[in-house]
């Protein structure tokens, strides 16, 4: 029932025109391979030798910093939407963290976030979900985005900023450097679990909120989108997946509006504003 009323949805939202072959971008086979490559790799943790529950522990540690911190916090709420305000210091450690969970560069990240809020469901959307679940969770980041002009125009804020172009230039290799770490800690099994089946992990909790929060989950507000409030995404992504809910107010750092609604890292930006570190917090309407 729920799914159907959104499906309605879809089908009511207009596009900008029909579809034809130019939508589809250009491939970019070599991201491709890279992603089946990391695929690979993260299943190496199901081989006795690649596991321990040290292991286990610190990636779960890590998969808590950066896509907590990291992506939901640092590269979401703060660079995306400065839905609140911090110490510029805070706020480095943040973008930094996001920079570690290997979604790509922050600029990427964050002008491709602008964009979808921008064109939600239409043609210039980078992962319109109207194209089906696998283009807006998997495949469109193996596209060339054809409207890169536009992606740096929204994001002229952040584009000379000198700690936010280091984690942009060299976001591959902090995360090689963060694989040494990890080797010098626990060897081969720290690696596995700390840098690949966690990055594989997150890179999919967060893909749920572009695919399964257009197409499953209930709506509490009638934006004119097929954005959904998805639980199971909302618990994998310490509250992303209320995603309805941001639609409906974008630059809110709340983004779980009702008691049931677990928001983690909602609870982290209260925490910070109580002491200070936060201002200029953003609440929902």
């Amino acid at each position: 029932m729920v799914q159907s009323k959104v499906q309605a949805k879809r089908d009511s939202q207009p596009t900008e025109r029909p579809y034809t072959e130019a939508d589809t971008p250009e491939f970019r086979k070599e991201v491709a391979i890279e992603t089946l490559i990391l695929h690979l790799l993260a299943l190496l943790g199901l081989f006795p030798r690649f596991f321990s529950w040290q292991a286990v522990g610190v990636a779960a540690i890590l998969y808590a910093v950066t896509i907590g911190l990291g992506i939901s916090l640092g590269f979401h709420r703060l660079a995306s939407h400065r839905s609140l305000k911090v110490p510029k210091l805070l706020e480095y450690f943040f973008i930094l963290c996001g920079t570690l969970a290997a979604q790509g560069s922050v600029k990427g990240w964050v002008g491709y976030h602008r964009m979808h809020h921008r064109y939600t469901d239409q043609a210039k959307d980078p992962h319109d979900s109207k194209k089906g679940f696998w283009w807006s969770h998997l495949t469109w980041v193996m596209h060339r985005i054809p409207n890169e002009p536009e992606r740096l125009r929204l994001t002229r804020d952040i584009a000379d900023d000198p700690f936010y172009t280091f984690c942009h230039k060299y976001h591959t290799l902090l995360q090689v450097a963060l694989g040494f770490i990890l080797y010098a800690m626990g060897g081969m099994p720290f690696v596995v679990w700390g840098i690949f089946v966690r990055v594989i992990v997150g890179f999919h909790s967060t893909f749920f909120v572009n695919s399964a929060c257009h197409m499953v989950g209930y709506r509490n507000h009638d934006t004119p989108d097929t954005s959904t409030n998805c639980w199971w995404v909302a618990l994998l992504t310490f509250g992303e997946g209320w995603h309805n809910n941001h639609h409906a107010s974008q630059f809110s750092a709340q983004f779980g509006t009702r008691w049931w609604e677990i928001d983690p890292v909602w609870w982290v930006v209260s925490g910070l504003e109580s002491l200070g570190l936060a201002t200029q917090v953003k609440r929902a309407r």
